[in-house]
């Protein structure tokens, strides 16, 4: 499983976006100690695709008022069209970024993963 690069964005300054391409399996390693990471998904692809984060030790049993106990074992992201791009702020999702973070089903996609602190 590839380990999804990240670019730090501290400083000021432009700087050069490390892109990657993404396997049928590839690891994320998201530090909650660290806020404020964004990952941008591109798919250059001809079809739409649909991955999945998966932390290894996320909650399985999370209790929400209202709604009832959910689990964030594993977090369809929903289809992304051909050509179609997505960001997602990963302090938005980080109950499903527990222990090592696994994206499946991403084969093709282009990630970035900036990193702001």
């Amino acid at each position: 499983m590839p380990a999804i690069p990240a670019t730090s964005m501290t400083g000021a300054g432009m700087r050069a976006a490390t892109e990657f391409t993404m396997t049928a399996s590839d690891t994320l390693a998201y530090d909650p100690g660290q806020p404020g990471g964004v990952l941008t998904i591109r798919n250059p692809t001809a079809g739409a695709l649909s991955p999945v984060i998966t932390g290894s030790t996320a909650n399985t049993a999370i209790p929400v008022p209202g709604w009832g106990t959910v689990s964030a074992a594993s977090l369809a992201l929903g289809s992304i069209p051909a050509g179609a791009a997505r960001v997602i702020p990963l302090d938005s999702i980080r109950e499903y970024l527990s222990g090592t973070v696994t994206i499946t089903g991403g084969t093709g996609l282009v990630v970035t993963w900036l990193r702001f602190a």
